[in-house]
């Protein structure tokens, strides 16, 4: 049997979810979590074979925990299924060791059937996607994004440094890099193309 944990916020997404893959003889779905954290919570008690994850969830999102999977070596495999078809995310999913990469649209027989090549070590990405996942690449360092997140959500550069627990100086000089590597006028313009890149 292949372990399932699934991670979504979206309460009938993960029921259909859920309801869905219950129907394979091979897979079992052993838990489900509404936010990131609540699904790495999970990921330590039940040791699923699999996580399948969306990407924007509470707390943590399906990259962040991802890349927390790869920093503690977690025997666990992550697809990611999300409504992003986005290269810019596609591109941090695979620097983050996810091994499947598949579109909200796409016909559901196709989850099965990556979750069972994932299993056994394949990786399954959307085509389209793969092609472009190579074009433009991210400039953004890993502390630019966190305080363009909050920044994009109407957060000031105080409370920005509060929620990181940085100075103010440093969140205003990660905002002024990251405004400069967009090439755009201001913080509201860098989160909106950061966003529309897939960088985000």
């Amino acid at each position: 049997m292949i372990r399932v944990l699934l991670a979504e916020d979206q309460a009938m997404l993960r029921g259909a979810l859920a309801a869905l893959l219950g129907m394979e003889s091979d897979i079992e779905v052993v838990g489900a979590a509404a936010d990131g954290e609540a699904a790495w919570r999970e990921l330590q008690r039940l040791k699923p074979d699999l996580l399948v994850t969306d990407i924007e969830m509470p707390g943590l999102t399906g990259i962040e925990l991802a890349q927390r999977i790869q920093r503690h070596e977690l025997p666990v495999k992550v697809v990611i299924v999300t409504t992003f078809a986005r290269s810019g995310f596609l591109r941090r999913a695979l620097d983050a060791g996810v091994s499947g990469y598949l579109l909200k649209d796409a016909p559901a027989e196709q989850l099965a059937d990556a979750l069972r090549k994932v299993h056994r070590g394949g990786r399954a990405i959307d085509p389209q996607l793969a092609l472009e996942a190579w074009g433009e690449a991210d400039p953004l360092n890993d502390r630019e994004r966190q305080a363009l997140r909050l920044a994009g959500e109407g957060l000031s550069a105080n409370e920005i440094a509060a929620q990181l627990n940085l100075s103010h100086g440093t969140v205003r000089n990660y905002l002024s890099e990251a405004i400069g590597k967009l090439g755009v006028g201001n913080r509201i313009e860098a989160y909106r193309l950061a966003r529309q890149k897939g960088w985000l």
